[in-house]
């Protein structure tokens, strides 16, 4: 075992996919500048050279357009967004061209592009720099969404998702970049669309969606002794691991879901959707969300952190429930 950054963790799983394949190249803005602004491309220049590391203009439609096209050309294009609220400059190629071509074309192309974008608030960057849009492209046809909230699957995932012949959107909390934790040595992947048990529980299921799942970490234990909490981290949004859900939901009869995106037709609303459709059965109490406030994030960092579940609102939250 060693110790890994969440970053380090990205930039070694490029760094080992472009090594195994040179179709794969990364693209976009000041990513060839000393590793990026938050140093997710370090050494990839040095390794692979400047055709293989493109630094563009501040145009996240022409980039997102480029890589459509490289794609259809038969490259594998790894795009980063450096904050995913810069992708609405880019919603024509990304929701109209990028998720649509394989099926207009009737598979004739593939679509293998993977785009890092980091997103979430907790750094106290204000209402234009700390979105999360998780759900606009999970309601995208096409495409796959995924939000590691580990080190293990920040490399893990992003590999997974080089290698996937689809569209996928990886989506990266930059609170979570210099977190350190025991990896492995060598190469690993983790497959898209399989959930992760982080904590076992028999009281209640706590659905945690990226940064959330530190939060819903730390308020089981705060609970230890009162209330067993089980947290599930559902890795892939799309697609979604609804049979590990279901399974946790059957032995504990009641279900919490966590994000930080707002709660109001949130991921969250879908996970209730699904689990009230193909699991009603399984349900002690109603099924509930517990999510950002339906706001623009406050520039504050004292009202920022009241529009975003904490460890101790997620408490509280579990005790209602649980009428504890």
């Amino acid at each position: 075992m060693r110790k890994l950054t969440y970053a380090a963790a990205i930039c070694e799983a490029q760094c080992e996919e472009m090594a195994r394949d040179d179709r794969v190249f990364v693209v976009g803005e000041d990513v060839d500048i000393a590793g990026g602004v938050y140093k997710l491309t370090c050494g990839i220049r040095e390794k692979f050279g400047e055709k293989r590391l493109v630094g563009t203009p501040i145009s996240e439609e022409a980039f997102c357009g480029l890589a459509v096209g490289a794609a259809m050309a038969g490259l594998r294009p790894i795009v980063e967004i450096m904050y995913i609220d810069f992708i609405l400059m880019a919603m024509d190629p990304v929701v109209n061209q990028m998720a649509k071509v394989q099926f207009m074309s009737g598979g004739q192309f593939r679509m293998p592009v993977t785009i890092r974008a980091q997103a979430g608030a907790g750094t106290a960057e204000a209402a234009q720099h700390s979105q999360s849009f998780e759900a606009w492209f999970a309601h995208t046809p096409g495409f796959k969404v995924c939000m590691p909230a580990t080190v293990y699957d920040a490399k893990g995932l992003l590999k997974s998702a080089i290698r996937d012949d689809n569209p996928v959107l990886v989506i990266e909390n930059r609170v979570l970049f210099f977190d350190e934790e025991e990896v492995p040595e060598g190469e690993w992947t983790v497959p898209l669309g399989k959930a992760d048990v982080a904590r076992e529980g028999k009281d209640i299921t706590l659905v945690a969606t990226g940064i959330m799942r530190r939060k819903a970490l730390a308020a089981a234990k705060a609970l230890e002794g009162k209330v067993s909490v089980e947290v599930i981290d559902p890795r892939t949004i799309v697609p979604l691991d609804m049979e590990t859900i279901l399974a946790s939901v059957g032995k504990t009869g009641r279900l919490l879901v966590v994000h930080e995106s707002p709660t109001r037709n949130g991921i969250g609303a879908e996970i209730v959707r699904r689990v009230v459709a193909e699991g009603f059965d399984y349900l002690d109490a109603p099924p509930k969300v517990f999510a950002g406030s339906d706001t623009p994030i406050p520039f504050s960092s004292t009202l920022e952190k009241a529009a975003l579940p904490q460890e101790e609102t997620i408490v509280r939250a579990v005790k209602e429930m649980v009428g504890a």
